[in-house]
């Protein structure tokens, strides 16, 4: 995943939205999210949270699930397990995705906890489908476009109530997301829509986790919006070396995708990161 590949998934994206929007125009588009059901708001413990993923492949790990995976039971199991929400893969060239598996996510969910749309997002008109299909929430990867781009995802979560995951990569993506927290946090916060700011620790040419970054950085990302680990979390022995290390959430997927019981290990994460968190409280984030 280097920055030619995210170039290639963004160029990917564009066409996606493309057509999506020549066979499904953006006012009609719009008056459907409008007209659905608000979907369920983020709600976190203060302690620590977990966002379950569903993710049939990936280029990292390669195939982790069938395309005849279960989406409604394992979605069941997360929402058992106590996840505070379910990302759903929804690129289908490189991770086996579709939006069809985030309206199933969305339907099993049943507004107990929300869902977030996980993309190479480029355009406000995936943010209004994501919004249309249910979902609470969406990802953004600061690496990957301008900031002009980034404003009107952010702008048009913050009128459709969806709360935005910033994901960054390096400390010039945490600068950046320091600027967006300042430009656009309040704003989120008043419409029911927060922003959160996570750190993926792979390494964008090798694929691979980088050892340490998840803690090097930790201190680098805003202090008053909730961070989230993103990558590297395996383990309930990981998720409470990132808790320990200041983290409000954890995204984790692929764990999860290869887990025998993936129930069993949402709960052994969640235990163990919120042990370490009350146990290393000048680590919390100020709010």
């Amino acid at each position: 995943m280097s920055t030619d590949f995210l170039a290639g998934m963004a160029a990917s994206s564009r066409a996606r939205c493309a057509a999506a929007e020549r066979a499904l125009p953006r006012a009609e588009l719009l008056r459907r999210a409008h007209a659905s059901a608000p979907p369920p708001r983020l709600v976190l413990t203060g302690g620590f949270d977990l966002i379950a993923e569903v993710k049939l492949r990936s280029p990292a790990a390669g195939q982790l699930k069938g395309l005849d995976e279960n989406v409604v039971g394992r979605v069941g199991e997360y929402v058992a397990a106590g996840a505070a929400a379910v990302s759903v893969l929804t690129e289908p060239t490189r991770f086996d995705g579709s939006m069809q598996h985030l309206e199933l996510a969305v339907r099993a969910l049943a507004g107990r906890i929300p869902a977030m749309r996980k993309d190479f997002l480029v355009d406000p008109y995936q943010v209004i489908e994501a919004r249309a299909a249910g979902a609470g929430g969406v990802l953004v990867i600061l690496r990957m476009l301008q900031r002009p781009e980034i404003e009107a995802l952010l702008a048009t979560a913050a009128e459709l109530g969806l709360f935005v995951l910033l994901e960054a990569f390096g400390e010039e993506d945490i600068e950046l997301a320091h600027d967006l927290v300042r430009a656009h946090a309040a704003r989120a916060r008043a419409a029911g829509a927060p922003l959160l700011v996570g750190l993926n620790c792979r390494d964008l040419v090798t694929l691979q986790v980088v050892p340490g970054r998840l803690e090097q950085l930790a201190a680098r990302l805003p202090a008053d919006v909730p961070r989230v680990a993103e990558s590297g979390v395996a383990s309930a022995a990981d998720a409470a070396r990132v808790a320990a290390a200041g983290y409000d959430l954890a995204l984790v997927g692929s764990a999860l995708m290869q887990a025998a019981k993936p129930l069993a290990l949402v709960g052994d994460m969640l235990h163990a990161a919120r042990a370490a968190k009350r146990a290393a409280p000048a680590a919390r984030v100020a709010r």
